[in-house]
């Protein structure tokens, strides 16, 4: 009896791992300097006292995808727990010049510029894998750009769920609602993520949306 108990119970433990629920996969996009990273890192630090990486004035200082699993959300009474991924910025075109005007030199630049352009690559693959995209855009831009178009677009096609977050609004120049028209038909939250402004809120539109 005993040696039949514990086959059932190493069939019970099997039988659980290949049917747990694995934790959706949200890929944070947008274009270089949007606050992509801050915006990991403020998430990562609220729940897991962590840090996704580190940031820059300077465009494109995230070139790699990266990872962090089981971030577990509470929000509202109830939790998510999601593995979000933090991607390079995207652009249609990355220039080596533009990293020789922020000081520089040449070699250093077009190393630079080679891997922001398997960056991008990458953040493109990783599209193929998501549950869902928080797209971030900079409130103090002009929210009709390829990138965006492109990520959206790509997001419905799949009918896969999208948060847009308005990043920024501490800045005077702001104008959220900008985006809010641009876009009507997908969920907008307005936030700061280096200040943490209205990050509750962001809190509970993530839960809604992804949980």
């Amino acid at each position: 009896m005993g040696v039949i108990r514990k086959f059932k119970k190493n069939f019970a433990d099997i039988f659980k791992k290949m049917f747990k629920k694995q934790n959706a996969r949200i890929g944070i996009y947008g274009p270089p300097n949007a606050g992509k990273t801050t915006l990991a890192n403020r998430i990562l630090r609220d729940w897991t006292g962590d840090a996704m990486g580190s940031v820059s004035h300077i465009a494109h200082e995230t070139r790699r995808a990266r990872r962090r699993e089981g971030v577990t959300i509470k929000t509202n009474g109830s939790s998510i727990s999601l593995d979000i991924i933090d991607t390079p910025g995207l652009a249609t075109k990355i220039d080596f010049h533009e990293f020789m005007e922020q000081g520089m030199d040449e070699a250093e630049s077009k190393r630079r510029a080679k891997e922001a352009t398997e960056g991008v690559i990458e953040a493109v693959k990783w599209l193929e894998n998501l549950d869902g995209v928080i797209l971030v855009m900079d409130a103090t831009e002009d929210p009709f750009t390829q990138v965006n178009v492109t990520v959206i677009g790509n997001m419905e096609a799949r009918n896969l769920p999208l948060l847009i977050v308005a990043n920024k609004v501490d800045l005077a120049e702001a104008s959220p609602s900008t985006i809010r028209d641009a876009f009507p038909q997908h969920p907008m939250v307005s936030i700061s993520a280096l200040e943490g402004k209205n990050i509750d809120t962001f809190y509970e539109e993530l839960a809604k949306r992804f949980g």
